[in-house]
């Protein structure tokens, strides 16, 4: 009789595995093309993984490129290779949808750092063999950009007519439409922020503190140990899970409903099916991402703020943009409040960008970018048409 396979232990060799052998699409770049990092390290070679949705048109007019969130990756309109579930934003990008894969030729990457085939500290360091571990430089939003623009380039694609993304995601958009300013045509900045408050400093240092106190973690080398901080990062998954929703959505959804029982335990079992939604949530979140590349990831998120690039005035990461600009935000986002995107829109129009600005009124909190919430698509879609519109396409 065959042993019965560990459902868990098989998705996390396959996480494995992409970290240096993505299932998607990977352009390589060797010691001739270094990646030039904002701590001063040069990373060489280096390695970005991505995933490309619909066709390039002749003039090369018709590129999108989507940016994802902090645990995204890749696949935004494809399976996932470990969990086999559909693609993050299959809601937004496809045929006929807003950001429509039979006119766009859609690119999305995972980001410099993350661990589903772009280098990062899951990958292998090629002057030791082993995972880099924390021997991997910190990164930044910045960085992660430079890695998206020489991808491009590398796709011979020589300006994009929309880029877009949410949280962490918008970021990379802001980033993209100051620093490659002249390569972007429409922007499409998402319940983010043009810098991380110290509340969600705050937040992520907790999570980076969990999966460090882990016994598991073994100061970053777990997997050259052949071990996994499983509990630690499951815990930061579950508390910044938490931010991503609204105390409505929570009530709706859950409110002190108890899980698979009539009466409480008096122990300290899940006795409410919120304690349980969240248990679940980690232990499916570790099968997926790499712990360090928690750790990476939400210090870029940290360490942005356009506006200090620029003399402390956010309007000058902007001046002279001839970018088109739509913001947009949620009612119930606590995350990244509404306050944050006005303070874009109004940089925006303090650097006399072309800006509209949308606050959507949903319930569902951070994550309603992710969500079904028809009046953001309505509004995606009608900007996408004009600015394709304006693009001649």
């Amino acid at each position: 009789m065959q042993p019965t396979e560990d459902p868990v232990r098989e998705a996390e060799t396959s996480r494995h595995r992409q970290a240096d052998q993505p299932s998607s699409l990977v352009a390589r770049f060797g010691p001739e093309a270094p990646l030039m990092l904002d701590c001063g390290v040069t990373l060489a070679p280096w390695q970005i993984a991505y995933q490309t949705y619909g066709t390039l048109n002749a003039d090369r007019s018709n590129a999108v490129l989507i940016c994802h969130a902090l645990t995204g990756d890749q696949y935004v309109a494809s399976t996932h290779p470990v969990t086999g579930k559909p693609g993050w934003w299959e809601l937004v990008v496809g045929p006929g949808k807003p950001i429509d894969t039979d006119r766009f030729f859609v690119v999305c990457a995972n980001v410099l750092g993350g661990c589903m085939g772009t280098t990062g500290p899951a990958s292998t360091n090629p002057a030791t063999g082993r995972a880099w571990g924390l021997d991997f430089p910190v990164v930044t939003v910045a960085d992660m950009v430079r890695s998206q623009a020489a991808l491009i380039d590398h796709l011979g694609i020589p300006d994009l007519f929309l880029v877009a993304g949410g949280s962490m995601g918008g970021m990379q958009v802001l980033q993209w439409a100051s620093a490659q300013a002249k390569r972007v045509f429409a922007a499409l900045p998402i319940a983010t922020g043009a810098r991380h408050s110290s509340q969600n400093i705050a937040f992520d240092e907790v999570g980076r503190q969990a999966v460090m106190a882990d016994p598991d973690w073994r100061d970053g080398h777990y997997l050259s140990a052949g071990t996994s901080p499983k509990k630690g990062l499951a815990v930061a998954r579950m508390a910044a899970h938490i931010t991503y929703m609204s105390e409505s959505s929570l009530h709706q959804k859950f409110g002190r409903k108890l899980q698979d029982r009539e009466t409480l335990g008096f122990g300290f079992d899940s006795d409410f099916q919120i304690e349980s939604y969240l248990r679940h949530q980690g232990s499916s979140f570790v099968e997926r991402f790499d712990a360090n590349s928690y750790l990476y990831v939400t210090r870029a998120m940290d360490y942005f703020d356009l506006a200090a690039e620029h003399g402390g005035v956010l309007a000058h990461a902007f001046q002279g943009t001839a970018t088109r600009f739509c913001v947009m935000s949620f009612t119930s986002d606590w995350l990244f409040p509404t306050a944050d995107s006005r303070t874009i829109v109004h940089a925006l129009n303090a650097a006399g960008a072309r800006v509209s600005f949308a606050e959507i009124v949903a319930d569902r909190g951070h994550d309603s970018f992710l969500l079904d919430e028809p009046e953001m698509h309505q509004i995606l879609a009608g900007f996408i048409a004009s600015a394709a519109r304006a693009r001649g396409l």
